[in-house]
């Protein structure tokens, strides 16, 4: 096993290639062990160099609402009247905790990433 840190492109597309040869090592073996320690670095990597940012509230819901297959109208008992949901989705009106606690378990999302803020439009 011959690990170092990733530092450079160059040596992250060597780890992505030497993981890709080692990922379905057999548990308990020296290239299992190896898998282990490059996907951390590999991983830490990417963190630094290819975060991914979190959605915003609205954004997440409509990100679900195209993963259940939703439209505006499937939101009503959550979020209120035809209307509600439009501005709701439409940045027009902010989330109110009732919405936020409603949509958490219809959509299967975490509280935490609904209540951050968010800007309205005009």
């Amino acid at each position: 096993m011959n690990i170092k840190p990733i530092k450079t492109e160059s040596d992250y597309d060597i780890a992505l290639n030497r993981l890709d040869k080692i990922f379905d090592a057999k548990v308990g073996t020296k290239e299992s062990d190896e898998a282990d320690v490059l996907g951390l670095l590999v991983d830490e990597y990417e963190q630094k160099h290819y975060s991914i940012d979190v959605p915003d509230p609205i954004e997440a819901i409509k990100i679900r609402m195209e993963e259940m297959q939703l439209k505006q109208v499937d939101l009503i008992p959550e979020i209120g009247g035809k209307s509600s949901v439009s501005e709701v989705l439409s940045r027009k009106r902010k989330l109110t905790i009732d919405m936020i606690r409603n949509l958490t378990n219809r959509l299967n999302l975490s509280a935490g990433l609904l209540i951050k803020d968010y800007k309205l439009t005009q």
